[in-house]
């Protein structure tokens, strides 16, 4: 398929004042279009324009909405690079079958992506912690009520510059553990990247963000005892050397930083074990010091450290409140390789051209 380029006039990137999280947006898109019968066509990168949909588009009525989060960086020596993308283009696709959505052909619409982001490299930020956030999604806009699969989709991809996903950067976060609303339950879509499992969220985390905690750490559907997730990250859990995370079972998303920490850590000499972390373990962890520190993983927030978490009504502060060592290490490591600070030992960079 030909990508046809139709470039805006009198470009000017805003990078000025405080970029905040998706709140800008680029001069350029990323747009293909779907037909039963007739596959993706009319892909073209064009300027950055609101989409004209039917009101029984049937992504209003019936949610067949997925997407996908990376990020393109400048690194030291100035050239752009996006980290694992090839990642974030099969779990598309992962998600696309669970909701009946047409595949896309990765290798073009990874090529699609690089050469978009090499269009808008002037609007990458250099800044520490900030980068372009790159957002692929899909959305069915067959005109029809009838309850089925789209037969009509659009893909698009745009860009943000951002900075730090949470406002006060790498301050540890508070969680409350959320044992009345569930986030996903096994056999549901918990495992991709749905939208709406995000919009089922929403509601959790305001009444956390009225009670003061900045994220909802979510229990397992069926015994609200198992942590899974947390907003919108993985979550680790260190008992000093030794490190917990809540093995994949169906119900949570297989996060690419996720799987990075883990190899990372693996190939370090740390020990990281994929099982159930229950509530009462954490709880009993904080008692006894056996806890040392808690951090989620996630494409925003790279690394986010915790410092306290809430279970009906009592507080847990986790490692004195701060950041703690193993959060520390891979935040630098993981950032490291990514803006080209720190060796790529592992193949993780990919490079777009000029």
């Amino acid at each position: 398929m030909e990508l046809k380029l139709t470039l805006k006039e009198n470009r000017k990137p805003d990078l000025g004042g405080k970029l905040g999280f998706g709140l800008r947006f680029t001069d350029h898109m990323f747009v293909m279009n779907y037909t039963e019968g007739r596959g993706w066509h009319d892909a073209r990168i064009e300027p950055y324009a609101p989409f004209v949909l039917d009101p029984a588009a049937m992504v209003f009525h019936y949610g067949q909405a997925i997407f996908e989060g990376l990020k393109a960086y400048r690194d030291a020596a100035g050239r752009v690079t996006m980290f694992r993308p090839e990642l974030n283009m099969a779990r598309l696709n992962q998600s696309a079958e669970r909701m009946c959505m047409p595949a896309v052909d990765e290798k073009f619409l990874l090529d699609a992506i690089a050469k978009l982001v090499s269009i808008e490299r002037d609007w990458i930020p250099t800044e520490e912690g900030t980068s372009l956030y790159l957002r692929p999604f899909m959305i069915a806009t067959e005109r029809n009520l009838g309850v089925h699969a789209s037969k009509e989709y659009i893909c698009c991809v745009i860009c943000s510059p951002s900075g730090a996903y949470y406002a006060n950067g790498l301050q540890p976060v508070s969680l409350k553990a959320e044992d009345k609303y569930v986030r996903a339950a096994k056999g549901g879509t918990g495992h991709y990247k749905f939208a709406g499992n995000y919009a089922s969220s929403i509601l959790a985390s305001e009444i956390a963000e009225k009670e003061g905690y900045d994220q909802v750490m979510w229990l397992d559907a069926k015994e609200r005892k198992y942590v899974e997730e947390v907003g919108s990250m993985n979550i680790f859990f260190a008992f000093g050397n030794r490190i917990a995370t809540p093995a994949l079972g169906g119900s949570i998303l297989p996060g690419i930083t996720r799987r990075s920490c883990i190899e990372y850590l693996t190939a370090n000499g740390y020990e990281v074990e994929e099982r159930t972390v229950s509530i009462d373990e954490l709880i009993e962890g904080v008692r006894s010091g056996a806890l040392t520190e808690i951090f989620g993983t996630g494409t925003a927030a790279v690394i986010s450290p915790v410092g306290k978490f809430g279970y009906r009504s009592e507080e847990y502060v986790v490692g004195g409140g701060k950041m703690g060592k193993i959060a520390r290490f891979l935040y630098d490591r993981i950032t490291g390789i990514q803006t080209g600070k720190l060796p790529d030992e592992y193949g993780w960079v990919y490079r777009v051209e000029d």
